[in-house]
């Protein structure tokens, strides 16, 4: 953007160049009537002088100040304090220009100042003076993570042109939230605003960082989001691997074998192993080299904003920096900040007098010391600006010590900035247009407002094998508010096998599924919720031959089916759901109710062969189960008959040895038992492929149309909300009018009735009906407030006794017990805060009730003629 052109002097920046005498004489005398500093009136205007003419002074309208992403923007609605100074901020511009002058002939080498940049309507203002504190009522922005992570995500970025010179505006606020564009000092100014309005000592900051902080360059990170999935695999790989220690084991056979020939073996493993590790570091290394970004060559001069938080607010206890751009924290020893220049809030401007040429890492933050920090407004004589070069020649001079004096009695003018609004909606929209994409190393991450995309897609990572990010590996997807309960999808490229995860309360209780296509009877696996479903099914593995499934916590103990298919012969392709069970395998965990003889651990169905095998369970102390073999009779299909049946159908092993063997009939029952359970087996088998099909058309017809769920309290997009609450808003007041009234007339027929119902009263029966009445409410009422204020002494005398107990028990308690206490304690304080507010919510309305109870007794035909004076 080209710097706007003015014919005054700086020391002047008055509200707008090139306004006549009548405007700018309106100006001061609002001013002199509404200021606090009422000497400031004739000292900062200068007339033109008589060589200008009005074609010489050049006025600018905001167009050419503004960056070209805000000129859509309307100013029209900008408040005068954004296009004019007061005497005040005039004073200040005067005094920050000497600052600068006075910056440069002390530090003739360094940069200047960022003092006075223009805002929006090419009107140069003091940067303490654009921050406004802002204390916004979301929960999300009451801390530094949250409020960093909101401007982090409203806005874009616009990088420094060039990049090693200050910005020659900043804009307000409210423009850079409005346009959602800004460059780096915008960003920190917006943070810093809401920092310090959430009871922060916070400061933006001018000074240098490496060039992939100042560009928001990420291609050298790890991307956050596949760093935490890495530690949760890593954690679940260690406990998976993790061998159970027993107490009694078998001790292994010594295997006899020469320690010569080991040691020999052993040298020679340690020197390939020590060989094999230097090729890998010479290989890492000559990757990393690989990677190494090039050299910059503005290493240093590269400028950048961010925010420093002091300790000592808000319970922080370190001095650290936060990066506006990507919403991290660092320690203030971080060697990606290079060095500061300066830095202020909206009390006063501070400048670096320390050396960083180590960079930020030595730097000390005593803001009061006059040796490290110079401030531009001074609040006691030993305060002075550059303290180091703050004498000159001639100490004597008075107009040196007119300013000094001026600079140590002047207060920082409030902000001119508007107030800061954030509405549910901005935080809820994010990113601006709803999206942002960041590139990391073999990384890229695509984020996504809700409600964006119509499949309800938020996040998108895809992870590349390659730097350049060509040779993409997985894709991991995450949704929100599918109507379908999907959360999460995954690709991996090298397989095309896809895993979709699932949110409770989906149809099938589906919680995870892998597939390569969704074409019925190919693999696939299942993982299900398994405490939502009546068959406690928890995994099912599927091939085009076999089918396995683990269940957990049945009644009859089954916790393994593996089910093994016909192939189908040459030629002939079996049509889907007709496949011919050839096997069946189930294994059943132990049940102490039975004898180990009796109780099942695992039986197998050979439908082809007509054969059923039983092994049961081991003895506490057995080595080998007992076993039972059974053929089933062969049935007639002629005569319709089945074959008799005789011993030699069932063959087995029983232990111990020496018991009797069971007769015939018991295992006549047993064989009769076994079959009708193969049926039940084979029934179960086909509603799984039955269910498997379903599930399978259910996932195609939701993908062909996806639905998105919209809460009914998200008053933004859910339209029927202000239709509902139109309509039923009139419905709930006359209902409860109506309760009310209802209420009364059934008190007062109820006295009524112990009169007798007459049809007339007499003056003195009217009056003690009316009498009786507000009596019995007011009763009434006294025992209703008697019964919450019972109850709200009984929960908190028992909160209090527990939290006792708490105090003493608590070095011995176990995290079951600590849990239980700490949900007991939440829920009690939830009915102690409903039985307050009902009780206060009763005490405010009893008087009310009374008078209406009053009035309508008035109405009452019988009483009213009585009433009348």
């Amino acid at each position: 953007m080209e710097p706007r052109e003015e014919s005054h002097t700086p020391e002047e920046n008055g509200p707008g160049v090139g306004e006549d005498d009548d405007d700018q004489e309106l100006v001061e005398q609002e001013d002199d009537n509404g200021d606090d500093d009422d000497n400031d009136d004739d000292d900062d205007q200068e007339p033109v002088g008589p060589e200008e003419t009005l074609d010489d002074v050049h006025v600018a309208t905001p167009e050419d100040c503004l960056p070209s992403w805000t000129r859509k923007v309307n100013l029209s609605l900008c408040p005068n304090s954004y296009k004019e100074n007061s005497p005040r901020e005039k004073r200040l511009l005067s005094i920050s220009e000497a600052a600068k002058l006075q910056f440069a002939n002390i530090f003739p080498d360094r940069k200047p100042l960022l003092l006075c940049p223009r805002n929006e309507y090419g009107v140069k203002k003091f940067v303490s003076t654009t921050l406004r504190l802002t204390l916004l009522p979301h929960s999300d922005l009451y801390g530094w993570e949250g409020c960093a992570s909101f401007v982090a995500k409203r806005l874009s970025l616009e990088l420094l042109d060039p990049p090693f010179n200050l910005p020659e505006y900043l804009l307000s606020p409210t423009m850079v939230m409005e346009s959602q564009r800004g460059t780096c000092f915008d960003f920190s100014t917006l943070l810093c605003s809401l920092l310090l309005g959430a009871g922060y000592n916070a400061y933006c900051v001018s000074g240098y960082a490496v060039r992939e902080m100042c560009l928001l360059d990420r291609s050298r990170e790890e991307c956050p989001l596949l760093a935490s999935l890495l530690v949760d695999e890593d954690k679940g790989a260690i406990s998976e691997a993790s061998p159970q220690v027993k107490k009694y084991t078998v001790k292994t056979t010594r295997e006899l074998k020469s320690n010569f020939e080991s040691r020999q073996k052993e040298k020679k493993q340690a020197v390939a192993r020590e060989a094999l590790l230097k090729k890998q570091l010479k290989a890492q290394q000559l990757q990393e080299e690989s990677e190494c970004p090039p050299p910059d060559p503005l290493m240093g001069l590269r400028i950048h904003s961010w925010v420093l938080v002091l300790a000592g607010e808000r319970d922080i206890s370190d001095n650290f920096f936060i990066d506006p751009l990507t919403a991290r924290g660092y320690p203030t020893s971080d060697q990606s900040f290079l060095g500061i220049e300066s830095l202020w809030n909206q009390q006063n401007y501070w400048v670096n007098m320390q050396n960083c040429s180590q960079g930020c890492a030595g730097m000390l933050y005593d803001l009061g010391d006059c040796s490290m920090w110079g401030s531009v407004l001074r609040n006691s004589p030993s305060q002075m600006l550059l303290s180091n070069g703050a004498k000159s020649e001639d100490e004597g001079n008075v107009e040196d010590e007119g300013e000094e004096e001026e600079a140590k009695a002047f207060e920082m003018p409030r902000s001119w900035v508007s107030k800061i609004t954030v509405s549910k909606q901005d935080i809820e929209s994010g990113w601006p247009g709803g999206m942002r994409v960041t590139r990391y190393r073999k990384a890229k991450l695509e984020l996504f407002a809700p409600y964006v995309l119509p499949d309800g897609l938020v996040t998108r990572l895809t992870m590349y094998n390659d730097l350049e990010c060509q040779d993409a590996s997985v894709v991991k997807e995450l949704f929100q508010n599918r109507h379908d309960h999907l959360d999460e999808r995954e690709l991996i490229k090298s397989t095309n096998i896809t895993t979709e995860r699932f949110r409770t309360g989906w149809k099938f209780c589906l919680k995870s599924h892998s597939y390569v296509t969704l074409t019925p009877e190919t693999e696939r696996e299942m993982e299900f919720y398994s405490r939502a479903r009546t068959d406690g099914l928890v995994r099912r593995v599927e091939s085009q031959w076999e089918m396995k499934e683990t269940f957990q916590d049945r009644e009859d103990f089954l916790y393994d089916r593996h089910v093994v298919f016909a192939p189908s012969v040459k030629g002939e392709t079996a049509e889907t759901g007709n496949r011919l069970i050839e096997k069946v395998v189930e294994r059943f965990h132990r049940n102490r109710s039975k004898p180990a003889n009796e109780d099942t651990a695992e039986r197998v169905f050979l439908l082809a062969e007509r054969h059923m095998e039983v092994t049961y369970h081991l003895e506490d102390d057995g080595i080998v189960p007992s076993m039972r073999s059974f053929i089933k009779p062969q049935e007639y299909a002629d005569t319709g008959k089945t074959e008799s049946f005789t011993p030699n159908m069932v063959t087995g092993f029983q232990v111990p040895l020496c018991e009797k063997p069971h007769k015939n009939l018991y295992l006549y029952q047993m064989l009769v038992a076994l079959m009708k359970e193969e049926k039940k087996t084979v029934l179960s088998v086909k509603e799984s492929e039955k269910e498997v099909r379903a599930i399978l058309a259910s996932r195609e017809k939701e993908e062909s149309g996806i639905k998105l769920h919209i809460s009914i309290y998200n008053t933004v997009r859910y339209k029927q909300t202000h239709v509902l609450r139109e309509k039923i808003e009139p419905l709930v007041g006359d209902g409860r009018q109506r309760q009310e009234q209802e209420s009364m007339d059934n008190l007062v027929d109820l006295l009524l009735a112990q009169l007798g119902n007459p049809e007339t009263l007499s003056r003195e029966e009217a009056m003690q009906l009316r009498l009786d009445c507000l009596a019995h409410f007011k009763q009434r009422i006294e025992e209703t407030a008697r019964v919450i204020q019972a109850r709200l002494h009984k929960d908190s005398q028992e909160l209090q006794e527990k939290q006792q107990w708490y105090q003493e028990n608590k070095l011995t308690m176990s995290k079951v017990e600590e849990e239980e206490y700490l949900a007991y304690c939440s829920e009690a304080m939830l009915r102690i805060h409903v039985l307050d507010a009902r009780l206060s919510r009763h005490k405010e309305t009893a008087p009310q009730k009374y008078l209406a109870l009053d009035e309508n007794l008035r109405q009452e035909p019988r009483i009213a003629p009585h009433l009348i004076p």
